[in-house]
């Protein structure tokens, strides 16, 4: 008999790749990639756990099941910390503090 492969496996190893990836775009494309990611990882756990032996790509299911915890939890810390920026100084405040990074990388 031919091993088979988990359904999503391979979509969960993209998802966890966009969910790194997207860390810089505000957190927020990381963290939603990174739970859709989490999700279709843990149906899958569910399937290789009653028949561990018929399929062959479990491998790519940990990694991606890995990189989405990744990006989920540093997704996250990076969206509450953008929050909590835009709360206390406002949204020119958050521009001011861009512009200065700009500059600053522009002397350097």
């Amino acid at each position: 008999m031919e091993n088979q492969k988990l359904p999503n496996a391979t979509i969960v190893l993209v998802l966890g790749i966009l969910s790194v990836l997207t860390i810089c775009c505000y957190g927020i494309f990381s963290v939603i990639f990174g739970i859709i990611g989490v999700v279709l990882a843990n149906k899958d756990n569910k399937l290789y756990a009653e028949n561990p032996t018929i399929y062959s790509n479990y491998n790519n299911l940990k990694i991606g099941k890995i990189l989405n915890i990744i990006g989920l939890v540093v997704g996250a810390i990076f969206l509450i910390i953008i929050i909590t920026v835009v709360v206390t100084l406002g949204e020119e405040g958050l521009l001011q503090m861009q512009q200065e990074m700009m500059r600053r990388q522009r002397l350097q």
